[in-house]
């Protein structure tokens, strides 16, 4: 009976079908080759010689084919794996010029934050050469006596506007002597100590000096307004005085020399008998670093006129 045959077999005792074997898959594969034995037995003949062939056959300048196969094969493999490198080789080079390129950076922003600070403390330094110069330069115009301070304080206060300078009865300073800058009138001393002296200045409401109007002479008295102003009282509706006008200190007070430039009439208008004028300080007392205090009380020359 062939093997590939199924009987269905049936049991005496039970008179059941008895259910056909399934052969296993290996004994199909080995049925399948056993039964096509020929064409695989051809097709590894073919393959052979055509590998063979291949060998032997060249192209040009005597490569063998099997090679030239091979090298298309791999060719866009070969690609493939050169791009890679040299993407990965680029990417390196690209983060290695980045971090060179970031220490660069820090490194040259350093080097312009020092030369920033150098170029600020070279034109600190160039101005205050210029400040003292023109200190000295007023101190011998003055023809009287001066003695140079520095401002070390200030008033914090809005409506009382006061200095302290680093001089005071060591360099024979005294209460009420005037206190000037090359520019104009800064105030008077109005307490000395040991080392320092206090300066109200001429903004404040409890200062005043003795005053006049450069243009028409017109003489009048400088009180404080606060607020960096002052205004000058006593002058009378009939007096020629206008915006522009030089103020310069009269003398009279017996405390600031005359004709030293205290300020210019940004304003003048008339009021009930006398007018109101107010007047902006040519010195820039808010930025005051050295001045210079008149020890003697007499009166200096008037050519020491108001100045632009």
């Amino acid at each position: 009976m062939p093997r590939d045959t199924l009987l269905e077999i049936r049991s005496p005792l039970t008179a059941r079908p008895v259910p056909p074997r399934v052969p296993d898959g290996p004994q199909v594969v080995q049925a399948f080759i056993s039964r096509h034995r020929p064409f695989f037995i051809l097709l590894a003949v073919l393959m052979g010689q055509l590998l063979l062939l291949s060998v032997q056959v060249t192209r040009d300048q005597n490569v063998p084919l099997a090679k030239v196969w091979a090298v298309s094969a791999f060719a866009p493999v070969e690609r493939v794996l050169r791009s890679v490198a040299d993407g990965v080789a680029a990417a390196c080079i690209a983060v290695r010029d980045l971090g060179h390129s970031e220490r660069n950076q820090r490194e040259l922003s350093a080097r312009l934050a020092a030369d920033e600070a150098r170029i600020r403390e070279l034109s600190a330094q160039g101005s205050e050469n210029a400040r003292l110069r023109a200190l000295l330069d007023f101190k011998a115009q003055a023809g009287y006596p001066t003695v140079a301070a520095e401002v070390i304080g200030s008033s914090p206060g809005e409506n009382s506007n006061a200095i302290l300078i680093d001089k005071g009865t060591d360099a024979g300073l005294m209460a009420d002597l005037a206190v000037v800058t090359p520019d104009g009138v800064a105030g008077k001393i109005v307490a000395v100590y040991p080392h320092s002296a206090q300066v109200l200045l001429i903004t404040d409401p409890a200062a005043g000096a003795g005053a006049l109007v450069e243009q028409s002479r017109v003489q009048g008295v400088l009180k404080g307004a606060g607020r960096g102003q002052c205004r000058l009282d006593y002058v009378m509706n009939d007096s020629a005085v206008s915006p522009g006008d030089k103020v310069l200190t009269s003398g009279l007070d017996r405390v600031f020399p005359k004709g030293l430039p205290i300020g210019t009439v940004v304003e003048a208008a008339d009021g009930n008998i006398y007018k109101n004028i107010t007047v902006q300080p040519v010195a820039a007392l808010n930025r005051l670093e050295e001045v210079l205090v008149v020890v003697s009380k007499s009166s200096g020359p008037e050519q020491l006129n108001a100045r632009d």
